[in-house]
């Protein structure tokens, strides 16, 4: 109980040089496992429309049901922003600046501008820094997921790289919403938002933002879930003025905080 919430995880630990053999009089060496942790403060979030009740009487379109619809609308892409903000504030950063050559920076601020959008060829440099410097786990079976915006996206598409979603998902796999296709065992899922992941960053608006994750990457704290509420005597005016709202308690945040091998599990493709 309290405004903080404190999200353990444990550090990967070492494989000995002889591969866990064992000799038939020794005992079996035991290693110490090492925990960190990540504090996330919970947050408050929410937004209402009021109308009158005149207006509900008189209107052809009931305004109650119009509201709930574009506040449903707004809690989303709200909750888009704040969790595209916090894996965001992942430390690797990858910033395109050739057809097959980019820039990396580990201290979570890109340094240099970008001059190309993301293509085929880029998507594997990144598969093979998350796979051989990072030792990233993959999300779910072999697969990454990569978020990226429609411009990062038409980049790829322009590129002819892309593998669409029914040739690698078999009978009971799960199609995320907006998946467009595979690349370099990375899901692709587009993602529509501008607030949260830009379709104009780098040298003239030349790249589209993105994030590739593998496990353990994002935690999302819920203490009361985003939801509608309904207020039918608004500023207590004997019903005639109503409002409807979207209210909820939760936290985003990563689960680790540095660019270190074996804990870092985000790359930002992105630019100065």
């Amino acid at each position: 109980m309290g405004e903080s919430i404190t999200i353990p995880h444990y550090k990967a630990m070492a494989v000995p040089a002889n591969n866990g053999e064992l000799t038939e009089d020794v005992r079996i060496p035991i290693d110490t496992l090492v925990m960190g942790s990540r504090t996330l403060s919970i947050k408050e979030f929410g937004r209402g429309v009021e109308f009158t009740s005149l207006a509900q009487d008189l209107s052809v379109f009931d305004p109650e049901k119009a509201c709930q619809k574009a506040l449903m609308q707004q809690m989303h892409h709200c909750m888009d922003n704040a969790s595209a903000s916090a894996l965001k504030s992942a430390k690797v950063c990858f910033i395109p600046t050739g057809l097959t050559s980019g820039t990396w920076d580990v201290d979570g601020t890109p340094s240099t501008v970008a001059t190309q959008n993301i293509n085929k060829s880029l998507l594997g440099l990144i598969r093979d820094y998350m796979v051989k410097d990072l030792h990233i786990p993959p999300y779910e079976a072999r697969h990454y997921i990569g978020l990226f915006s429609t411009k990062a996206l038409r980049g790829l598409k322009d590129d002819k790289g892309l593998e669409d979603w029914f040739k690698y998902l078999r009978e009971g796999d799960v199609l995320y919403t907006g998946e467009l296709g595979r690349v370099e065992m990375i899901r692709l899922i587009e993602v529509t938002n501008e607030s949260a992941l830009s379709n104009s960053v780098g040298s003239g608006g030349v790249l589209g933002e993105g994030i590739v994750f593998g496990d353990e990457a994002l935690a999302r704290l819920e203490i009361e879930s985003p939801h509608l509420l309904a207020d039918p005597n608004y500023k207590r005016d004997f019903g005639r003025r109503k409002a409807v709202a979207w209210y909820g308690k939760v936290a985003y945040g990563t689960y680790w905080d540095t660019a270190n091998d074996g804990e870092a599990k985000i790359i930002r493709v992105c630019s100065a």
